[in-house]
């Protein structure tokens, strides 16, 4: 990133700027080289993403997907009660059909008394844990600060 000290800079300019304007975050640049997402449409992005930023926002699917983050085993159904305290059963049962139905998880089903249930991450859901933990390890970093 490229910010110039010179009177008149844009970097300068960015930064008075935000002194006189309390309350806001400054503008630091708002050259198109600083921020290079070009050949990006916001719009035709939030339409394409629309159903996976609904099911990864919604509440619980987190809670789900956190126990699977650092692990290739299968989790049971019971771990993830107990991992998702004040969440009801059916919003648990729900969000693990919904995270199955995206092929984010695969579930499996074994023939015995009591019933047993296990979940594993697919590999779309692998690298959607990939991105998570990488957003845990922001939070952690700015939720201290």
């Amino acid at each position: 990133m490229k910010l110039g000290k010179q009177k008149g800079s844009k970097a300068v300019e960015g930064i008075d700027m935000a002194k006189n304007m309390a309350g806001r975050l400054p503008i630091v640049q708002t050259d198109s080289e600083f921020c290079n997402f070009q050949g990006y449409d916001v719009d035709v992005l939030m339409k394409e993403t629309s159903s996976l930023r609904k099911l990864i926002t919604q509440r619980g699917t987190l809670e789900i997907l956190l126990p699977l983050c650092c692990s290739t085993d299968s989790v049971r159904y019971l771990k993830f009660k107990k991992t998702m305290k004040g969440f009801s059963s059916k919003t648990l049962a729900k969000r693990l059909k919904e995270l199955e139905r995206n092929g984010i998880l695969h579930r499996q089903a074994f023939n015995e008394i009591p019933p047993r249930v296990e979940y594993q991450l697919t590999a779309k859901g692998q690298e959607l844990t990939e991105s998570i933990i990488d957003l845990l390890q922001w939070m952690r970093k700015w939720s201290s600060k």
